[in-house]
C-alpha cells in the first residue's frame, strides 16, 4: 500500500475515534443539562421510528401483523411473546390468503 493509503486510514480512525469522543462529551452535557429527560425515552424512540419506517410501503398483511403485535406487546409486555405472536399473525395471513 501506498503511502496515501496509509494516510486515509490514520484520517479515518481519527475520524472515528473524534466522533464517538464527541459523543460522549455530548451526552454527558445532556445528562447535566434540564433535557436530560430525552435519554430516558430515546431507544423506544430509536425503535418506533424504525419500525414506522420499515412499515411504510408495506402491505395490508404486514400491518395487520404489526398491529397484532402491538397489541401483544401492551397485553404481555414480553418481547418475545410479542415477536412469535407477530411472526405468528403474518405467517397465519398469509397461509390464509388475506
Amino acid at each position: 500500500m501506498t503511502s496515501s493509503h496509509w494516510i486515509l486510514i490514520a484520517v479515518l480512525a481519527m475520524a472515528a475515534f473524534a466522533i464517538r469522543v464527541i459523543g460522549l462529551f455530548a451526552g454527558d452535557a445532556i445528562r447535566a443539562s434540564r433535557f436530560a429527560w430525552i435519554l430516558d425515552d430515546l431507544p423506544g424512540l430509536i425503535v418506533v421510528s424504525l419500525v414506522a419506517s420499515s412499515l411504510a410501503g408495506q402491505p395490508l398483511i404486514t400491518w395487520v401483523a404489526a398491529a397484532a403485535a402491538l397489541i401483544a406487546a401492551l397485553l404481555t409486555n414480553h418481547v418475545i411473546a410479542t415477536m412469535c405472536i407477530g411472526f405468528a399473525a403474518y405467517a397465519a395471513l398469509g397461509w390464509f390468503g388475506v
